[in-house]
């Protein structure tokens, strides 16, 4: 078997995680990923993460600045498939590698950029560091409460990072799908800062409806002043056991509520007069504190082992530990989907890491050499460079100037609920894919999570046609067959069992369609240990660590009160669905592997069975700690005041009570940040900030020194100041995150990321637009519907008459929107 991505020549010229995370995906599969590394190698390789960043490929130093080198690349670019570039915009066309430069040379080249705010606008100069994203974004003043003081609070876990890195794959993969008919590459442009929405449920829809119906919908915080507002606390109950571990348990529905409060031996109260509405007391302060502070007592009642040999009795019970650090790679799931692998690298020794992002089962991927050492791979790469045409390429007009949206054409059907795997065909039909949601006759229980209705589930719905069937009757799964037999993709997230309790599993469908490929994307796995376990976006944050990244440094250990166990819970779930969470890592992963499965079709192979799961997706997103090595480097760890990872890379209060985040990650930068610093001349000329290693020794003592020197202006004018000389500087806008996206003031607005789209209910609504631009194929914007919405068109469509339609309808099989 050959992997999926086979012949593919990869040039990847970024120094950020960001386009590093999309070419270890394209090495994974087979790819010939080069990395281009400045000379004396790229900031990547002090990091812990580099043996797996860097795995499967090979690489060339290169000075971009020299002429000569420059020749090298352009060489290596005629002949590439894909290039990568995360510089700031313009920063490649200066060098003359860019991709008017290139398409030149290569009319068939694929060229990625991924930038902080996108090209062409007035944030277009700022770095592309995943802190002055967060700022820019609000996502900092979102995790409020993670620490002892008011005010913003640093997120530690990189999810601007992976979010660009995994839309880029499938701007890659879509685009060189469509290469395959056209003949033509073209440029792909992705936005950190718009990726950062992959995270936004329905933040977004909750705010605008607030706003329209102002006194009738209110949007209201989870935790207020350190206490559960309402029932979905509890309901998603953090608390510490006996022997002192966090358990985030994940009883969402009414049914698993009442299982946990049976094995609680608390289901007593639902029959008692005073506590009957558990697990909802909206409007009565002192009761939810005396009703949270019961169930963190009977929690600490036992050990974690004993909690899961009570979980093993009921499988309606679920607590996940909060794990920490690389604990996610010895996860009994993990090792059981085969998703944690051991490579042997020439440098760091055997070293633990996360296994490929997805398995296919007819074009697997090839994971076996280790990252390259610097120089390895020099001479080699340049000698191709120097054979691949002589030194000199012909310009090529272009075959193709086709602006047919990338994946038009293509069908998913999409048998499964909520966010974390539907959103991945949201992100296809933005490129183009038709999607049929096969719902249940009630509907996507995500339409009902919030108040309003259709607003808790309308993002997730947008370009979907959805067929409203009972898929448990014969005659609803004569539907559903019919459907697929004809569709590319099939999306399933149903827990272990329930396709093939309905006869819609991968063995069942594909032996009917050779061409299909059934994409397996659940919590946990589609069997295993914790196959048939609830899985949640906190369950599976906690159990990959989102949460102990981003507050562990602020929870205390030992025998603590309930009152520190409370403050503990709060800060915990700030950290695991603040701003990022688990079920947009996961969503933004199926994408990537559906794209994945469409073009290894393409180029040559049949149908397969694809998985990946929520857990495995979320270790790839945490990939910066969740790597083991005998010598690893310390993984950047946040401060006491959860401010940030370094003196250099950190929230600062300014005059006004405003924060500015400061991210000078270069000597060059921070020369230049001392020429304009009142008192920066002190700062360049103390021995103790030399040089990078002297300020890294003596970061305490930077941040004593820069602290004041912050608070003397005002936060706006620092980042005038800081930001026109190019560096690092920006205001932390406050929160919520869907605020600067949405409000008419704010970032999203500004940017004209924002759009408006139809609904049978609610009329014009707000929406972004699609996250992924391309410079020759259309994106496709689309509204939501109802459920059963298409239900008579898609059918017609497939062949049944009306009065059949109608008797379908009449015996409960289908219902018409």
């Amino acid at each position: 078997m050959t992997a999926a991505l086979d012949d593919l020549k990869i040039l990847d010229l970024s120094n950020e995680r960001t386009g590093a995370q999309v070419s270890q995906f394209f090495a994974d599969f087979g790819a010939d990923v080069i990395q281009v590394e400045r000379p004396g190698g790229s900031e990547l390789r002090s990091a812990a993460a580099w043996p797996f960043w860097g795995r499967g490929k090979r690489a060339v130093q290169l000075d971009l600045k020299s002429p000569d080198d420059v020749a090298i690349f352009l060489n290596l670019a005629a002949e590439a498939d894909v290039v990568i570039d995360t510089f700031r915009p313009g920063v490649a066309d200066r060098l003359g590698i860019g991709y008017e430069q290139l398409k030149l040379r290569n009319p068939r080249l694929v060229y990625v950029a991924i930038s902080a705010f996108g090209a062409d606008n007035a944030l277009s100069h700022l770095p592309g560091y995943e802190g002055i994203v967060a700022a820019r974004t609000g996502v900092h003043w979102s995790l409020e409460g993670m620490a002892d003081c008011a005010g913003p609070c640093f997120c530690a876990v990189d999810y601007a990072c992976f979010a660009s890195s995994q839309l880029a794959i499938q701007g890659a993969l879509a685009a060189l799908l469509e290469r395959e008919d056209s003949g033509t590459g073209q440029k792909v442009d992705v936005a950190m800062a718009k990726a950062l929405t992959i995270y936004d449920i329905f933040g977004i829809q909750l705010r605008t409806l607030a706003k329209r119906f102002e006194g009738g919908l209110v949007q209201t915080a989870r935790i207020v002043d350190n206490v559960p507002t309402g029932g979905i606390s509890f309901r998603l109950l953090i608390a510490l056991t006996k022997d002192g571990r966090w358990l985030q348990f994940s009883q969402s529905s009414d049914r698993l509520f009442r299982a946990m409060m049976k094995m609680f031996e608390l289901d007593w109260m639902f029959d008692d007069p005073e506590w009957s509405t558990a697990p909802n007391f909206d409007e009565d302060l002192q009761k939810r504190i005396a009703f949270w502070e019961i169930l963190l007592n009977k929690v600490r009642e036992k050990t974690v082992d004993e909690w899961m040999e009570l979980f093993d009795r009921d499988p309606n019970v679920w607590g996940e530990m909060f794990r920490k650090d690389s604990e996610v790679l010895h996860h009994p799931q993990m090792e059981w989907n085969k998703m944690v692998v051991e490579l042997l690298d020439k440098d760091c020794g055997l070293v633990r890491q996360p296994g490929t992002l997805a398995h296919l089962s007819a074009t697997p991927a090839k994971i076996g050499q280790p990252a390259p050492r610097l120089g390895e791979h020099d001479a080699a790469v340049r000698a191709e460079a120097e054979g691949a045409a002589g030194g000199q390429v012909a310009a090529v007009a272009a075959s193709s100037s086709s602006t047919r949206p990338a994946l038009a054409g293509m069908t998913v059907v999409e048998l499964s609920s909520f966010y974390a795997a539907p959103y991945g065909c949201t992100l296809l039909g933005e490129l183009g894919a038709r999607v049929i949601k096969l719902e249940e006759l009630a509907g996507d229980a995500m339409r009902s999570m919030l108040p309003f209705p259709e607003s808790g589930g309308m993002k997730c719905m947008y370009g979907k046609e959805s067929v409203a069937v009972d898929l448990t009757k014969p005659e609803g799964r004569e539907i559903a067959l019919r459907i697929i037999d004809k569709a590319d993709i099939v999306l399933c997230s149903f827990r272990e069992g329930s396709a093939e309790r309905l006869r819609l599993d991968a063995k069942t469908l594909c032996a009917r369609n050779p061409n299909l490929l059934y994409m397996n994307a659940p919590g946990y796995g589609i069997d295993g240990p914790y196959a048939r376990r609830p899985a949640f976006a906190p369950t599976i944050g906690a159990a990959a660590g989102l949460g102990w990244r981003n507050a562990g440094g602020s929870i205390p250990e030992g025998d603590l009160s309930i009152m520190e166990i409370r403050n503990a819970a709060c800060r915990l779930a700030t950290a695991v669905m603040g701003v990022g969470n688990a079920d947009g890592l996961a969503a933004v992963s199926v994408g990537s592997v559906m794209a994945l499965g469409l073009l290894a079709r393409k180029r040559g192979g049949l149908g397969q069975e694809m998985f990946t799961s929520m857990l495995s997706s979320t270790a790839h997103g945490l990939s910066d700690v969740a790597i083991e090595y005998a010598g690893k480097p310390r993984p950047s760890q946040v401060d006491d005041d959860i401010y940030g990872f370094d003196a250099l890379y950190r929230l600062y209060r300014a005059r006004d009570g405003e924060y500015i985040f400061l991210a000078i990650r270069h000597d060059e930068e921070w020369r230049k940040m001392t020429q304009l610093l009142p008192q920066g001349d002190i700062l360049a000329g103390d021995a103790r900030f030399a040089d990078d290693a002297a300020r890294r020794e003596n970061d305490a003592a930077l941040i004593e020194a820069l602290t004041p020197i912050f608070a003397t202006r005002d936060a706006q004018d620092w980042e005038t100041l800081l930001a026109a000389e190019r560096l690092g500087c920006v205001v932390a806008a406050r929160g919520p995150l869907e605020a600067n996206y949405c409000d008419d003031d704010k970032l999203g607005m500004q940017m004209g990321w924002m759009t408006t789209v139809n609904h049978p209910i609610l009329d014009e609504v707000p929406r972004m637009k699609p996250l992924i631009d391309f410079s020759r194929s259309q994106t496709v914007v689309s509204p939501a519907g109802l459920c059963g919405q298409e239900t008579e068109a898609v059918l017609t469509e497939f062949g049944y008459s009306k009065d059949t339609i109608a008797d379908l309808e009449k015996k409960g099989v289908i219902m018409l929107g």
